[in-house]
């Protein structure tokens, strides 16, 4: 699964890397973003065809048929091999994808003495876009909320030491297929749903200051020696 993620790359670095509109968005580098709380997210600009625009969501998919936003907790990830077919998803599969941005993100390896933070990034040390999905849903009370989730894939080489899930972390070639609003078949789409190269990762030991997500602090991603 994916559950915690860092961005800690600047907006005039993420601009030039991602070639997205921000309009009015404000955001801090976040070194340990938990679900239910707001994540960047590049999508397409459906009323500006060829130009895509980033905004703030919630990180925890709300489907538009939902009775209620607590849901969302329970869809921060979709599996890449299901996701055509489950009932949150599918229809977002085709219709609302998005990139959601991190520069790194944690996993807990089980070890016999218990569980050690891992920090895993790009050797690039950049920003990546991982695969998401996206709705927007209107409470009770008229509130539209713009939710999210994280697609999730088997591991690679250098993960399934540390855990049997990842994200899926798109190349940049691929990123504007993700986005294409004209793509909307499914099979076409799931191909895209692979594990990223592990030869272009690395993962080290960090803090247990991880643990809260009440700690958000450079601290997060030192690395430890144990």
């Amino acid at each position: 699964m994916c559950g915690r993620f860092t961005l800690t790359t600047n907006m005039e670095e993420l601009q030039a890397r991602f070639d997205f509109e921000a309009r009015d968005l404000v955001f801090r580098p976040r070194y340990n973003v938990a679900p239910t709380q707001e994540v960047v997210a590049i999508l397409s600009d459906r009323d500006n065809p060829g130009h895509n625009r980033a905004e703030l969501m919630h990180w925890g998919l709300i489907p538009f048929w939902a009775k209620d936003a607590k849901i969302g907790a329970r869809m921060i990830n979709a599996r890449a091999e299901t996701v055509a077919e489950k009932p949150a998803f599918r229809n977002a599969l085709r219709k609302r994808r998005c990139l959601v941005l991190a520069d790194g993100f944690y996993e807990w390896q089980k070890k016999e003495k218990g569980k050690i933070p891992m920090y895993i990034v790009a050797k690039s040390r950049g920003a990546f876009a991982m695969a998401g999905l996206f709705e927007t849903w209107k409470s009770p009370e008229d509130e539209f909320i713009r939710s999210c989730t994280i697609i999730t894939t088997s591991p690679n080489a250098l993960m399934e030491d540390i855990h049997d899930r990842m994200p899926v972390i798109l190349p940049k070639d691929v990123e504007t297929t993700w986005l294409d609003p004209n793509l909307e078949e499914p099979e076409a789409l799931t191909r895209l749903l692979t594990a990223y190269p592990a030869e272009e990762m690395e993962a080290y030991v960090v803090s247990t200051l991880v643990n809260s997500a009440k700690n958000d602090s450079p601290e997060c991603i030192t690395e430890v020696v144990l």
